[in-house]
């Protein structure tokens, strides 16, 4: 359990590097498994609010004392962060008792419960605006996905999400996409190989960006994809002629609908299609009628609201 009295470094688990290390640590930091990013996550944003002390909770409720509290809905749309939230309390006290009314992904309604918590009320108290935070913005991202993945409904094509995040809570946001029905794009820069316009011109061109990518893969990271950005038709081409065996995913970015579908038909399945760029919900049908394999949307997470849920104190 969390001491709230504690100084600052106690509060931290001890496998987290001190933020002064955590750059020159991040190769270390990157094979974790989602539990374990999660409790580096929860971890540090309960320091950033706790400090040196929950003085509110400190100062007018005992700190033996135990209580209930309800996650309230109180807007209509996709729920998602219950299992975060079981996580967040459970890593602060093992002991809760946390009793879950719906699941993420179930479609929830204004007045019905998510979940009951029983804990010490110090425990409630100092989890409640990073549950809220949380479960508020995944349920607005995965309400937004759903909308995307309904409208692709009968089509071969799916939605991404991008790296377009907010630093440190893209765990979270990842996950929401999910749970909404979308697909995970790359987590980072470290688990895909995408060239892009800016790589593609410093690198001198298509033809030296992939293959001194390809070689890198070969001698530092075996079995690294490696996706390319096209801006055009001839790079499509280009890309079609160069890339056999090298290049798992072709790029169409910023390319209007009846292009993507040129496009797909130069490209004829030999590799997995993305059209990217200014893609929206009044557009989407137009790109899965191309029959491209999938549209990135960066709006799934940074144009979604977040959803209005509180987190009550119970005494039944």
């Amino acid at each position: 359990m969390l001491n709230v009295g504690s100084p600052l470094f106690i509060i931290l688990p001890t496998y987290l590097h001190r933020t002064s290390n955590i750059v020159h640590n991040f190769a270390s930091f990157v094979p974790m498994d989602f539990n374990n990013r999660l409790q580096h996550l929860v971890a540090e944003a309960l320091a950033e609010d706790i400090g040196d002390g929950d003085h509110s909770s400190l100062g007018c409720i005992p700190a033996d004392k135990k209580g209930k509290a309800v996650l309230k809905i109180k807007q209509d749309g996709v729920l998602a962060g219950v299992d975060v939230a079981k996580a967040i309390f459970a890593q602060v006290e093992p002991t809760a008792a946390f009793t879950s009314f719906k699941s993420d992904g179930d479609q929830m309604v204004f007045g019905e419960k998510a979940f009951e918590i029983t804990a010490s009320i110090h425990t409630i108290l100092k989890c409640e605006r990073l549950v809220l935070n949380c479960m508020q913005r995944m349920s607005g991202i995965a309400t937004l996905t759903r909308q995307y993945v309904n409208k692709l409904q009968g089509y071969h094509t799916r939605v991404l999400d991008t790296r377009k995040t907010t630093p440190n809570f893209r765990l979270l946001e990842k996950e929401a996409v999910r749970i909404g029905g979308g697909v995970n794009h790359r987590f980072g820069l470290f688990d895909m190989i995408m060239l892009k316009d800016n790589h593609i011109d410093y690198a001198g061109g298509l033809e030296p960006a992939i293959e001194k990518a390809w070689n890198y893969v070969q001698t530092k990271k075996p079995g690294l994809k490696i996706e390319v950005e096209t801006r055009s038709i001839e790079d499509v081409k280009k890309v079609v002629e160069i890339g056999k065996g090298k290049v798992f995913r072709i790029m169409l970015d910023n390319f209007a609908p009846e292009t993507v579908f040129e496009a797909t038909k130069i490209i004829a399945s030999e590799f997995e299609t993305e059209a990217s760029g200014g893609i929206n919900l009044d557009t989407i049908i137009d790109y899965a009628k191309t029959g491209v394999d999938y549209v990135s949307v960066g709006g799934l997470i940074h144009q979604a609201q977040s959803l209005d849920l509180s987190l009550k104190a119970s005494f039944e």
